[in-house]
């Protein structure tokens, strides 16, 4: 029996992933949360005898201690995500992205793992003609990519433990998230049939929800061989501007309109294509297609009457 730990488990992610990991009865899941976006993104679950919810803060050492004693493989998924939440909550952002990692690794006896998810944000502007792999120097341009990166060195340092850069994410969530890039074009291209893009050759990877749990799979089953190393984690033939993004929409929503807003800068200033071949090497390929995930974007905002709620 794998006795599993994910913390920040009612996310886009770690919903996801303690789904896929609760079906696998050999897997005893802990989720712990607070519950602040998404009240119902774990209800599926209760059912399951192999899983068990806690509702909690894990920036209290007490909480951790506790949590983190039986457990064999930790999933430290609990973060503010995204530059605009950070910047809004920056002490919260600093106590639970760096904070409350420290106090967990300084509890934890060196044979449990870690898996952890970074962010290939942290490469802040890439070169124009090259593609930032794993040894591409780290320059974060927001609170965020600063606190990711300086987290995976606290991680990285404890041994026992594999990193992934993720690129951006897209997909259905059971906690949907609708800031996410791919996510967002999709939906203001079906409930406006335009997409206003500043900067639009800005450059981006992206990797679909399920390849990123599947990849979290992997890395239990490999995590010998995958141990004590930094991935960047995307689907490589996803590698493209915002206009080839918008483009790709528009292909499949015909009445979408795109234009270029010349005189407007992006805040969000990251520019980067991204080389995946290292954790290929090792095995692992994402294979859902961009194009695949427009289509269930699509149908989820064309049929869906959720009310979806981000971060901020």
């Amino acid at each position: 029996m794998n006795n599993i730990l994910v913390t920040g488990a009612a996310g886009y992610i770690g919903s996801m992933l303690c789904t896929k990991l609760v079906e696998n009865k050999k897997n005893f899941v802990t989720a712990v949360d607070l519950l602040k976006y998404d009240k119902n993104s774990l209800s599926h679950l209760y059912k399951n005898k192999n899983f068990k919810f806690i509702k909690e803060d894990i920036r209290k050492e007490s909480v951790i201690k506790k949590i983190i004693k039986k457990q064999d493989i930790i999933f430290p998924l609990a973060a503010l995500v995204g530059a605009p939440l950070c910047e809004k909550f920056k002490k919260n952002t600093i106590e639970t992205n760096i904070n409350s990692l420290k106090l967990m690794i300084k509890n934890l006896k060196k044979e449990q793992k870690i898996i952890y998810p970074t962010t290939n944000s942290g490469y802040g502007v890439g070169a124009k003609n090259k593609f930032c792999d794993e040894n591409s120097p780290l320059n974060p341009i927001s609170l965020y990519g600063t606190t990711k990166a300086d987290a995976e060195k606290i991680v990285l340092k404890y041994g026992n433990s594999v990193c992934f850069r993720l690129a951006t994410v897209f997909g259905y969530s059971y906690r949907m998230r609708t800031d996410l890039l791919v996510n967002n074009f999709v939906e203001r291209a079906i409930k406006k049939n335009k997409l206003e893009l500043f900067e639009a050759h800005f450059r981006r990877n992206y990797i679909h929800i399920s390849d990123v749990v599947d990849a979290f799979i992997f890395a239990i089953e490999n995590f010998k061989k995958l141990k004590g190393n930094t991935y960047n984690l995307g689907l490589s033939s996803a590698n493209l501007t915002k206009y080839s993004l918008a483009k790709l929409i528009q292909k499949q929503h015909k009445k979408l309109k795109i234009t270029q807003i010349k005189n407007k800068s992006d805040p969000d200033k990251r520019d980067y294509f991204v080389s995946n071949k290292k954790i290929e090497s090792a095995g692992f390929k994402a294979t859902f297609s961009l194009e695949n995930g427009i289509s269930e974007l699509i149908k989820i905002f064309e049929y869906s009457d959720v009310k979806f709620k981000n971060n901020y």
